[in-house]
């Protein structure tokens, strides 16, 4: 039996029931309070499949069918439409892979965060462009090969910056002043363009240190303008001085810490020296470690909190590395003792059992510890 109708089939043909009787049974599965009834229809049951020269072994075997759905089971409705857009996903991710996976992280929601989708998107090949003043849309785009980041995707811009950008967006921006002087946003917000690299294209290539002045010097003229009465508060100097390098790690953090993923890279890339020396195993190769105690390191990206047949908590979480997803099983005893410091969204240290189930491949974590 696949499907709750293969119960009321088997009711009917097996027993002898009614249509409505059967569907009665199917009903009664799902519901809480469903001992007593349950009790009389196996009688009725039993009684109507002995009547048909069903034997006792035989009638036990199909009511223990019948019970395995008073867990979790769907009907066949249900199941043809989950069905028919499981294809249509598949066919668009095939054919249509920029497009999809746009239009997957622009309506959010689902098992996954946008960080996982990104993953995903560049494990396929696509390019994740980064936020842009002048070509973002509000929502991501997908178009040949490559995904643009929408505006949406920015922390700490509201809509309305959202909108006036927008608004804006015909008529080119000539610099970062021009930007500032047409949208206005405030300076958290500015701030928050120049670290995810929106504004780059007013300094491509180049130290967004230079930005932020830029940013400084606007936000200066205007406050003189505002204090001294003054109806232009003049353009600011665009000349920028010799500032120091920028940190290539501090940009990308802060880039993280505005989009919550990077553009160019898995955020793994950050820790590829400290993972280097641990001698960790990729999530690529773990399935060649079978059998085997392996140290291996990701990044936390979703989970899904259990209980035991005992009440006991236990966790199943998932880790990504830059090579792909790694699935792990937190019984209770290493769940007790490590659930305090997971949290999604940051790096881990694992050692465990690589195990294989129906030809996938799952970590049983023994010891778990922050990436630092």
């Amino acid at each position: 039996m696949v499907y709750q109708e293969d119960v009321s089939k088997a009711a009917v043909s097996l027993a002898g029931f009614s249509d409505a009787e059967a569907d009665g049974l199917r009903k009664i599965l799902s519901k809480k309070d469903r001992e007593h009834a349950l009790r009389d229809l196996r009688n009725r049951f039993f009684r109507g499949a002995a009547a048909r020269g069903v034997t006792p072994q035989q009638t036990d075997a199909v009511w223990d069918m019948i019970m395995s759905f008073s867990g979790y089971s769907f009907c066949k409705p249900h199941s043809a439409s989950y069905a028919r857009v499981s294809f249509q996903a598949a066919y668009l991710k095939v054919h249509y892979p920029a497009e999809f996976m746009a239009a997957v992280i622009s309506n959010g929601g689902g098992f996954y965060s946008t960080f996982a989708y990104v993953s995903e998107a560049r494990r396929m090949g696509l390019e994740i462009l980064p936020p842009d003043v002048a070509l973002s849309g509000e929502r991501w785009a997908g178009n040949n090969g490559a995904i643009r980041v929408g505006l949406t995707a920015i922390k700490g811009l509201p809509g309305e910056t959202r909108t006036r950008t927008l608004a804006e967006q015909p008529g080119p921006f000539s610099g970062v002043n021009d930007f500032l002087d047409r949208v206005r946003p405030d300076e958290a917000e500015a701030r928050a363009l120049i670290h995810c690299g929106a504004l780059d294209r007013f300094n491509p290539g180049g130290n967004r240190a230079v930005l932020l002045w830029k940013l400084a010097l606007w936000h200066r003229s205007r406050h003189r303008a505002a204090t001294s009465g003054m109806l232009f508060g003049g353009v600011p100097d665009d000349r920028a001085p010799s500032l120091p390098p920028e940190d290539p790690r501090a940009r990308l953090r802060r880039e993280f810490s505005v989009l919550g993923f990077l553009c160019d890279r898995h955020p793994m890339a950050l820790y590829a020296d400290r993972v280097e020396t641990l001698r960790t195993v990729t999530a690529r190769d773990l399935p060649r470690r079978f059998g085997r105690r392996v140290r291996t390191a990701g990044w936390l990206i979703t989970g899904k909190r259990v209980r035991t047949k005992h009440g006991d908590p236990m966790e199943f979480l998932t880790f990504e590395d830059e090579t792909g997803v790694i699935e792990t099983t937190f019984f209770p005893e290493p769940y007790h003792r490590f659930c305090h410091i997971v949290d999604i969204g940051r790096p881990y240290l694992l050692t465990g059992q690589v195990e294989q189930d129906w030809g996938a491949t799952t970590l049983t974590v023994d010891t778990v510890a922050p990436l630092s």
